[in-house]
């Protein structure tokens, strides 16, 4: 198996999740989707804390056994090949079947970065997006990562908050607030000199944005989600 294989194969017999382990060493979620995926790979120290985290050794995480099976393959005899790739083949198709029955749907949603529950990013980034994947199709018009604690624990750190493209509806609902070029997702209210934005962590202290400095209601969260893993 590749880095990617090794990895998903390994947090998953632990019974950890995609986000629980970005959390622990210290990377964005879409790091460490990326690294699953096979798209980018993780530096030789992140690899060093993944081993730690999952109580194998370095040496494993890192083991390509494809390398070795196609190594081992070339080196029978044409027919012990020809025994291999029967029993193979009778292997694949039972796998198939088992998850033929399995076969939960899941529905795509493009995740934009960053919506802050903190101290803000900027909205939308550059416009990059993630895919990910959940068990239900629910209704929104775009959708965010979720990053910071302030909102939690209904709006948690790495979840994806699903926002519906609208203005002021009334106070204290969620919304996706701009401001001053950053982003935040807080309870609103509305003031007579600007707007009250309020966290749900007690930690965190309220914002004020004066409407002279034009806050703008990017839309009302609907909802949220943590992506199933795939």
């Amino acid at each position: 198996m590749t880095i990617a294989s090794n990895l998903k194969q390994i947090r998953e017999a632990k019974g950890l999740s995609q986000r629980e382990v970005s959390k622990q060493i210290g990377v964005a979620n879409t790091s460490y989707f990326a690294w699953e995926r096979g798209k980018t790979k993780p530096k030789k120290e992140n690899l060093i804390k993944l081993s730690n985290i999952f109580g194998v050794t370095y040496e494993a995480l890192v083991k390509d056994e494809e390398t070795d099976l196609l190594s081992a393959f070339h080196q029978l005899t044409d027919k012990r090949k020809e025994k291999v790739m029967t029993y193979t083949q009778a292997q694949l198709t039972e796998q198939n079947q088992e998850a033929a029955e399995k076969i939960v749907k899941l529905f795509p949603y493009k995740v934009y970065e960053k919506l802050s529950a903190g101290t803000g990013f900027s909205y939308m980034d550059d416009g990059s997006y993630d895919t990910v994947y959940f068990d239900a199709e629910l209704s929104y018009d775009f959708a965010s990562w979720v990053y910071g604690d302030s909102m939690e624990p209904v709006y948690a750190d790495g979840s994806v908050a699903l926002i519906k493209d609208t203005t002021f509806d009334y106070d204290g609902a969620f919304y996706a607030i701009d401001w001053e070029g950053q982003t935040y997702i807080k309870k609103v209210y509305k003031e007579e000199d600007g707007l009250r934005l309020v966290s749900i962590n007690e930690k965190y202290q309220d914002k004020f944005a004066p409407y002279d400095e034009e806050p703008r209601i990017v839309g009302k969260i609907i909802g949220n989600f943590y992506p199933v893993d795939v």
